[in-house]
């Protein structure tokens, strides 16, 4: 059915403007066809609601699978007077049979495709643009944004450069936060809180301007800010919408870089651990991922690599998981932002220069993340240590303390399947507060105290005497320090 009204854009214009980018796939005869509105629609016969000459926009979610069904599609808009069929690109639509074609070309209607960068909103404001006398200069503020954006992401611009220009161009000023208020892109500032919208679902016209989501797999990736500027000529929701677009291609690369940053420094941190890398390789690996002065080396337990993630991104680190082990390498900095952790047990070892060795590092990480989990803190720094530093280094002395005062104990555990010795050190850790430690350990205090009887008679050692405690002690951070209570 050939569409003769006069009033509205032709599609032919629609196919000229560079904002909307669209892209004819058939029914070429119908281009002179006269558009006077654009709508969305996912039904499977809109008809009814229909008054003649709409564009009709479409994911695809309604269209039919069958040939005969395409056609009967296409053929019930024509009847209905549609003017042309616009589908987006790689979202829900499905294959388009030859019948499909052959209809659209048959009855010269045309069938257009919009890329998946440009909303259906932006091409129905396009439309009611146009078919406005009285908003026709607006109309062409407008193209020349849009046509402006198709250069300006082709070039190797930094986040802050672009959205500059976007500024200029738009008419406003643009800001972008995350879903809970911070910067969403380095170089673009965040807004005040009070403008943020509460769910992505929240109108988009705000006082003086409008509040977009950003989009992003699995939901918005947080919202864009546009004000009017004073003295300029604000170039419309449209616009903005636009520039919406652009952010999410920008948080999208930014996440690319950060992932593959991510990926490339726990292969560095893994051959770190090993022992592989030469001191000098390992500095100048440490400084591309910004870690520069002193660094520290972490464990964390207790929670998923994505909270640790999200807890650090804005610290520069590496990050390796190691069965349930989060290892970080980083500055000394981030024990901050891990001790901020819901449920963590992270150990953090003595600063270190970048480049050196982490034999030492990893042990005193893993010795303090012990500590940590027995003690029920968030976060041990093993130099906090103060007992630490009457033990000697050699790990020989070490082991001859740790039987001299343990040895009968950790036998007894390991024949019999008990836990003396956890028990004692959580007793101690928790200073002797038999119902804390009883309930760490998920034990009676009644259980408790018998361990603590059972202890003393294989060590020979009273718990209650002074000098006998701090042998004890200091034998369970020498276990602690050589691995044995992990």
């Amino acid at each position: 059915m050939v569409n003769n009204k006069e009033q509205g854009v032709t599609v032919d214009d629609l196919l000229s403007y560079p904002a909307l980018q669209l892209r004819l796939i058939a029914g070429g005869a119908g281009l002179h066809r006269s558009v006077s509105w654009a709508h969305v629609s996912e039904l499977d016969d809109p008809t009814p609601w229909l008054l003649g000459s709409e564009m009709i926009m479409t994911t695809g979610i309604a269209m039919p699978r069958s040939a005969a069904g395409q056609r009967g599609y296409l053929e019930r808009l024509d009847d209905a007077g549609v003017a042309a069929l616009a589908v987006s690109a790689q979202l829900r639509m499905p294959p388009l049979r030859r019948a499909f074609f052959d209809a659209a070309e048959e009855r010269g209607m045309p069938v257009l495709e919009i890329p998946l960068a440009v909303p259906f909103m932006a091409v129905a404001q396009e439309v009611a643009a146009a078919v406005q006398e009285d908003a026709r200069h607006r109309l062409g503020a407008q193209l020349q944004v849009f046509g402006a954006l198709r250069w300006l992401t082709s070039e190797n611009l930094d986040t802050a450069t672009l959205f500059s220009r976007l500024e200029k161009l738009s008419g406003y000023d643009i800001y972008l936060c995350t879903p809970q208020g911070r910067p969403l892109l380095p170089g673009v500032p965040a807004p005040d809180t009070s403008v943020i919208p509460g769910s992505a679902d929240a109108p988009p016209t705000i006082p003086g301007g409008f509040a977009l989501p950003v989009p992003s797999p699995g939901g918005p990736a947080g919202f864009l800010i546009a004000f009017e500027r004073e003295g300029a000529r604000p170039a419309g929701l449209a616009v903005v919408q636009h520039i919406a677009t652009v952010a999410a291609l920008q948080v999208a690369m930014v996440r690319t870089e950060r992932e593959t940053l991510r990926r490339e420094g726990a292969e560095i941190l893994a051959e770190l651990l090993q022992g592989a890398l030469e001191p000098a390789v390992a500095r100048r690996h440490l400084l591309r991922h910004s870690i520069d002065g002193e660094t520290v080396l972490a464990v964390v337990r207790g929670v998923t690599e994505d909270a640790v993630l999200r807890a650090l991104e804005d610290q520069p680190c590496l990050l390796l998981k190691r069965g349930e082990d989060r290892y970080l390498l980083g500055s000394p900095g981030l024990g901050d932002a891990v001790e901020s952790l819901p449920g963590v047990a992270a150990g953090m070892s003595r600063p270190f220069s970048p480049g050196t060795p982490l034999r030492i590092a990893q042990r005193e990480a893993l010795w303090a993340a012990s500590h940590a989990v027995a003690s029920g803190r968030a976060l041990v720094r093993y130099g906090d240590d103060v007992t630490g530093r009457w033990l000697p280094d050699d790990p020989a002395a070490l082991t001859d303390l740790v039987e001299h005062v343990l040895g009968e104990a950790q036998r007894y555990d390991a024949g019999h399947g008990s836990r003396l010795l956890p028990s004692v050190r959580t007793w101690m850790e928790r200073d002797r507060r038999t119902d804390e430690a009883a309930a760490a350990l998920h034990v009676h205090p009644n259980t408790l105290a018998y361990r603590l009887r059972r202890f003393s008679e294989l060590t020979g050692r009273d718990l209650s005497s002074t000098g006998a405690f701090a042998e004890v002690w200091l034998a369970i951070r020498a276990a602690g320090q050589l691995g044995l209570l992990d």
